[in-house]
């Protein structure tokens, strides 16, 4: 019996469409195949016998890279990463190059580095310093050199500058907005409630201009910068004192003698050495590392830093100093990297306290605080560490205030730049209400509660004189335990920390005199210290980053996408791409995000804006 012609029609198209689906299956089958045999049989790169070093810091230079591993990890692979590089990157790799033959020359390409604090940029500075004593040349270029990019480009060997680029330098300086009156129209009521006659974090929400006692306390910050600064780059240039700040001061006056061009100035004040095309550059490092294909052989940093770490099979011993990265504003809960989460860093000081092969621990700091709860549950667990056997020392980067020089001031030992930006030992309480944008749009809030506490902390209803002495109480005692806890440790008078206390932002040298930090120093000699207390001789013990990792899971398919890339498919053409609203809207994200990150549990922080640049 013949079936129905439209029966056998959509029959034969089904056989049809299904055929189709299986041999798109199969394609896909191999495909991943294909893929994952490519990143199991994937082998290192194979670097030149004579290269150089190709070192391009792109974006702010920070202690650790912003957000979760993965969603980075995949920003990365979609070319949408926030930009950054790891201080530990260019350390590791010039400290790797010295030794290493393969390695010819360095050639710092600094047009894209963007914002650093003092301290990361010595740092890497001393790195390429110790570099040079191997006999090898350190070549800087750029097309511009902001600020921070030349304090590293001035300890090269040479200096090259675009003939069309610029070299600017603006001095340190603090400048802020201010949201009083905007806060007043959208008639909020921003109550604040402070413990520390210089403890500033709450000014931009109350007035429209820097206080008297924030003026005094950031001149003070920023002439000690600025002097540190000038001192380090004429040391490192074989300048006379005073050409730096001479540079900056009189700019306008030089260019117009330069004819208007800012390279000639450059030159002509002996801060660039000469002015270079991309060709003539590409030509000079022809003369150290080679030809090829046009170019000149060259090694990235991250490919060479990548592969040197995983050869190195010293850097884990079966006894070591543990490293624990505390980055970003304190936080209450479990945080990305980038912030220093109450239970994310916890985690981390845990891991550390488990592991049979760590003795001491390092916990390298860059913050300005944030949650005060939040940096009491981290000092209780370095305390665990201590009890455990396993002493605990800090090292601070370029700040480490406020709740974060809580976390330190537990420490075994405090070691600090003379640049880092600490102290701030004060307390800030704020609790906005809306009831007055509320009824103004009409809108009214009542009710009953069985005590004067019930519905006091709802944001659209006026704070109570009972809830105003409520946190006033709350923020005195939280003084009090802070400057108690620096007191008990750090084995001063609490008077004496009073004064020196109050909100007061120091420098790590003053830090130094005041008694707030041990001693000058960067990671290293914390390391070091560390290894000391734990009774390890030099040689004996390595060194352990312990940090948030990817799940098995999460690393295969970044993995997976790898492999897919080295074999031509290209994971950007997947991405699409944001319009001109969607990345304003990221900018403005970025700018209150500090704000939306607020979750102290007490309504309590120990803040304060330290970052100069």
């Amino acid at each position: 019996m013949k079936r129905n012609p439209l029966i056998r029609l959509f029959s034969a198209i089904w056989t049809g469409v299904d055929g189709i689906r299986k041999i798109l299956h199969l394609v896909l089958l191999l495909l991943v195949f294909a893929i994952f045999v490519g990143a199991m049989s994937g082998t290192a790169p194979i670097f030149p016998n004579q290269a150089a070093l190709y070192i391009q810091p792109v974006g702010s230079l920070v202690e650790e890279f912003e957000g979760d591993p993965y969603d980075r990890a995949v920003e990365e692979l979609l070319d949408e990463a926030r930009p950054q590089t790891r201080v530990r990157d260019v350390i590791d790799a010039l400290e790797y190059a010295k030794t290493d033959d393969r390695i010819k020359v360095v050639h710092l390409e600094l047009s894209g580095m963007g914002g650093a604090g003092l301290p990361k940029l010595q740092r890497i500075a001393e790195a390429v310093t110790d570099f040079k004593e191997s006999g090898k040349p350190v070549i800087a270029t750029g097309d511009f050199l902001s600020q921070q990019a030349y304090y590293v480009a001035s300890h090269a060997d040479k200096v090259y500058l675009h003939p069309e680029g610029m070299l600017l330098l603006q001095g340190y300086g603090r400048f802020m907005n201010y949201f009083a009156d905007a806060i007043e129209k959208l008639r909020i009521d921003w109550n604040v409630f402070r413990a520390g006659t210089h403890k500033s974090f709450a000014e931009p929400f109350t007035r429209m201009s820097m206080s008297d006692e924030d003026r005094e306390s950031t001149k003070s910050l920023i002439d000690q910068l600025w002097g540190i600064y000038q001192e380090d780059v004429e040391a490192a240039r074989g300048l006379e004192e005073g050409v730096i700040d001479d540079y900056a001061i009189n700019y306008l006056i030089n260019l117009e003698t330069a004819g208007g061009d800012p390279a000639v100035v450059a030159v002509q004040q002996g801060l660039v050495d000469e002015l270079m095309t991309r060709n003539d550059v590409r030509d000079v490092m022809i003369g150290y590392a080679g030809e090829k294909s046009g170019t000149y052989n060259a090694i990235g940093m991250n490919e060479y830093v990548s592969q040197m770490r995983m050869l190195d099979v010293e850097q884990v011993k079966q006894q070591n100093v543990a490293v624990i990265v505390a980055s970003g504003n304190v936080l209450f809960g479990d945080q990305p990297p980038g912030t220093i989460g109450a239970e994310s860093t916890g985690n981390l000081l845990r891991r550390a306290m488990n592991d049979d092969s760590v003795k001491s621990v390092v916990v390298h700091i860059d913050s300005g605080g944030g949650s005060a709860f939040a940096g009491y549950v981290i000092a209780d667990e370095i305390e665990a560490l201590q009890v455990a056997g396993k002493p605990v020392v800090v090292s601070m980067s370029s700040a480490a205030a406020s709740a974060a020089y809580f976390i330190a001031a537990g420490s075994d030992r405090i070691f600090a730049s003379p640049a880092t930006i600490t102290g701030s030992i004060g307390v800030i309480g704020m609790f906005p209400t809306y009831q007055r944008t509320a009824a103004y749009l009409g809108i009214a809030t009542d009710g009953i509660g069985s005590t004067q506490w019930s519905g006091q902390f709802r944001p659209d209803r006026e704070m109570s004189d009972s809830s105003r002495k409520l946190f006033n109480v709350l923020i005195r005692d939280s003084y009090d335990s802070f400057i108690s806890h620096v007191s008990d440790y750090r084995g001063m008078d609490k008077q004496a920390v009073d004064q020196i206390a109050q909100g007061k932002v120091w420098t790590g040298q003053d830090a130094l005199a005041n008694g707030l930090i041990d001693e000058l120093g960067d990671i290293d000699d914390a390391i070091a210290a560390a290894a000391e207390l734990a009774q390890m001789s030099e040689g004996s013990y390595g060194v352990k980053f312990i940090e948030a990792e990817l799940s098995s899971t999460e690393q295969f398919l970044v993995d997976f996408v790898n492999a897919g890339a080295s074999l031509g498919l290209d994971p950007t053409s997947f991405a699409r791409r944001p319009g001109s609203l969607e990345r304003l809207a990221g900018e403005l994200e970025q700018m209150i995000e500090p704000l939306t990150q607020f979750n102290d549990p007490k309504g309590i922080y120990s803040q304060c804006f330290c970052r100069i640049e």
